[in-house]
């Protein structure tokens, strides 16, 4: 059965799940070009607040096909960068999605699935999760942004040691080191990121794209850059609908109703 990635909302929450259980949810460009076209639709979709990914069955993503990738060492070299500018099309998609983006993350989570899910904004994973960049234990180097990522948030020691050795990393580790959010007992990853998922549908929508988007920029901004951004987000923000409703429904001491 070929790779897919299939696509329901639940409330307010769009759930894309990555299919093919053939290859632990390997990934291929079919599913690159598919979880663009599914954000970029439920970015227009003004009743969609969030999205949660997650992996059909026991695992999350085991990465790249290695089959396919030998297969294309005999095509000319066009072909693989092709389908790694459509994963990366993808990750950027992620990045700049206005609205939050959980992972859900069950069993393996290895290369390129490990990419995918620190490219979103929260990743809950399941205590018995495992986390690996595998690239050089079969002579490769890694992409969807796996090196930006992790550099950006861990010590250059401890990015050196996941990349160059391959090592696995628990999901505990990880939440010790700040990359999961929460660790679930295994089974309930999909149902705790559609708990925090509600929990952000409940909030203002222009304050989680602004939120999103400074956060996004703020590590290749200078201060003063950054605080002319925030600056001009905050009152942006202010003037909105929604602010009035929030800073009403506080002194009222009311719950507010966000649109």
């Amino acid at each position: 059965m070929a790779a897919s990635l299939k696509s329901h909302s639940q409330g307010s929450t769009l759930v894309l799940t990555i299919s093919n259980l053939e290859h632990r949810n390997a990934l291929g460009p079919e599913l690159y070009a598919a979880g663009v076209e599914a954000l970029n639709v439920a970015e227009t979709n003004a009743e969609l607040r969030s999205v949660v990914i997650v992996g059909e069955g026991a695992h999350f993503c085991a990465g790249g096909n290695l089959q396919r990738l030998q297969g294309n060492r005999q095509k000319p070299p066009e072909v693989q960068a092709q389908s790694i500018d459509g994963l990366h099309s993808w990750i950027e998609t992620i990045r700049a999605f206005p609205k939050p983006v959980i992972a859900a993350v069950e069993g393996s989570c290895a290369g390129a699935g490990f990419s995918l899910a620190l490219a979103c904004d929260f990743a809950i994973a399941a205590a018995d999760a495992v986390f690996v960049m595998a690239y050089s234990n079969v002579a490769l180097s890694p992409d969807g942004g796996g090196t930006w990522s992790l550099a950006q948030a861990l010590p250059r020691q401890t990015v050196m040691q996941l990349l160059m050795l391959g090592e696995r990393i628990s999901a505990e580790r990880l939440h010790q080191l700040g990359l999961v959010n929460a660790v679930v007992e295994p089974g309930r990853a999909l149902a705790s990121a559609l708990t925090l998922a509600d929990r952000l549908n409940a909030r203002a929508p222009n304050a989680m794209a602004s939120i999103k988007d400074l956060v996004n920029e703020a590590s290749g901004a200078a201060l003063h850059t950054q605080l002319k951004a925030e600056r001009d987000h905050f009152v942006r923000n202010l003037h909105h609908a929604n602010a009035g409703e929030g800073i009403g429904a506080f002194l009222d001491k009311r719950k507010p109703t966000y649109r």
